[in-house]
C-alpha cells in the first residue's frame, strides 16, 4: 500500500535573493528590470532602510544620505520605510511611515518620495498634514493611477494597530492629500470572534513576555488597483474579507461619507489572512496566504486558483508585478518575531525574495 502522499508544492517557486541581514517587507521592479527592497525599523538595526539589489548586494539607494535620518520627523532623509513601488511611468516612490518600532509620528516624517530612475536622484517629497497622517497612522502600502489630474493620484494604506484606519488619496501635482473610509468597517482588523489567524498550524497572537496575548489589530494592509482603475481592492491585515472601492469615490476629496460607503463592495471571504494584494493587466488580482505559506489569484471570471504554494513562503509579505512576466514576492517570517512568540525571537536566517512566471504586466495607468 502507498504513503500518504504530503503537502505538495505548486507552482514554480524561483529564489532571486536571500537576505542574512535585516528582514525586508518591500519589493518592486523597475520597467528595466532594477530590483528595490526596504527594511522597516522594527528592531534589526538595518544600515539602509531602501536598497538596490545589485549583483547579489544590497547597496543604500539612492546613498547613504537619505537612509540616515536626524529624526523621526526628518522630511528629507528615510525615518523608516515600509513599502517601495515603482510606478507606470518607471519613477521609484518610497513609502516612509515616519514610525520606527510604531511609535507616534511626528510631522515630517511620514510622506511619500518620488525617485527619478534616469538620475537616481530625489525628485519629489510629499508630507502630510497632521489631519490626514495622524499620530497613530502607519502608512502601508501604495498604488497609481496617473491618468487623473495633471500627474496622477496615489492611494495609500493606514493599517494603524491602535487608531483608525483608512485610504490616503494623494493629489501627485499639488502634494495635496485627503483621507476617505476613515475608521470604516471595511478598514478594520475583525476581532476573534470573526477570525483567528494559524500560521504554521498555530495560532497568531501578540504575544508579550508578560501578560496575556492579544489578537492582531492591523487594519488596511494589502492594496491592489484594478486593470482598469475603476477599483481600488483592499483588505485588513487580521481578516480573511477583502474589499474595493470606487477610485471616482476616493478621488472626490468632497464626498460625504455616506456616499464613499455605498461605493464599498465586500469582495468576500479569500479564504486566508493576507499582507499583499497585487494586481496584473490581465484582470488578475493576487493575494499572498500567511496561513498556509501560498499566493492565490482571482480571475477575471471570479473563479480563484492557487498560484504558488511551498513551505518556503513562510509568512510572503508583499508582491510585485514585473514588467519581465514575473510575479515577485518576498519571504520573511515575520510571525516568527519576538512580538508573537512570548520575546523570543524565532525567525530563522535567511530571508528570501523569490518570483514565478504569470505571462502577464503590471498595470499601467499613465
Amino acid at each position: 500500500m502507498n504513503g500518504p502522499v504530503g503537502d505538495e508544492p505548486v507552482g514554480e517557486l524561483e529564489l532571486v535573493h536571500t537576505f542574512t541581514g535585516p528582514m525586508p517587507t518591500g519589493v518592486t521592479v523597475s520597467h528595466t528590470g532594477r530590483i528595490f527592497v526596504n527594511y522597516p525599523q522594527w528592531g534589526d538595526d538595518p544600515p539602509a532602510t531602501v536598497a538596490e539589489l545589485r549583483d547579489g548586494r544590497e547597496v543604500p539607494f539612492p546613498d547613504e544620505r537619505w537612509n540616515s535620518p536626524g529624526g523621526d520627523d526628518d522630511a528629507q532623509a528615510f525615518v523608516s520605510v515600509q513599502s517601495v513601488v515603482v510606478d507606470p511611468a518607471d519613477r521609484l516612490w518610497v513609502v516612509d511611515t515616519g514610525s520606527p518600532m510604531f511609535r507616534p509620528t511626528k510631522p515630517g516624517g511620514p510622506k511619500l518620495v518620488r525617485i527619478d530612475l534616469d538620475t537616481d536622484q530625489v525628485a519629489q517629497v510629499i508630507t502630510f498634514p497632521p489631519d490626514v497622517v495622524l499620530p497613530s497612522t502607519y502608512l502601508n502600502d501604495v498604488r497609481f493611477d496617473l491618468r487623473r489630474g495633471p500627474a496622477g493620484l496615489a492611494y495609500l494604506t493606514d493599517s494603524a494597530s491602535n487608531g483608525p484606519n483608512g485610504i490616503v488619496v494623494v493629489d501627485l501635482a499639488t502634494g495635496r492629500s485627503w483621507r476617505r473610509l476613515h475608521d470604516h468597517p471595511s478598514t478594520k482588523a475583525e476581532s476573534l470572534h470573526g477570525y483567528r489567524p494559524m500560521v504554521e498550524g498555530r495560532p497568531l497572537l501578540q504575544r508579550p513576555p508578560d501578560g496575556p496575548p492579544t489578537p492582531l489589530s492591523m487594519g488596511s494592509d494589502g492594496i491592489a488597483i484594478s486593470a482598469d482603475g475603476s477599483r481600488l481592492y483592499y483588505c485588513p491585515l487580521a481578516s480573511r474579507h477583502w474589499y474595493s472601492v470606487s477610485t471616482d469615490a476616493l478621488a472626490d476629496a468632497s464626498l460625504p461619507d455616506e456616499e464613499m460607503s455605498d461605493a464599498v463592495v465586500d469582495e468576500g471571504d479569500k479564504g486566508t489572512g493576507s499582507d499583499g494584494l497585487e494586481s496584473d493587466d490581465a484582470g488578475r488580482i493576487y493575494f499572498t496566504s500567511y496561513e498556509h505559506n501560498a499566493v492565490y489569484r482571482r480571475l477575471p471570471d471570479g473563479q480563484f486558483e492557487t498560484l504558488l504554494h511551498d513551505p518556503r513562503l513562510l509568512w510572503p509579505d508583499t508582491m510585485s508585478v514585473a514588467t519581465d512576466g514575473h510575479l515577485y514576492v518576498t519571504a520573511n517570517q515575520l510571525h516568527r518575531q519576538a512580538t508573537y512568540q512570548g520575546g523570543q525571537d524565532r525567525r530563522r536566517k535567511p530571508y528570501a525574495l523569490f518570483r514565478t512566471p504569470i505571462d502577464a504586466g503590471p498595470v499601467l495607468l499613465r
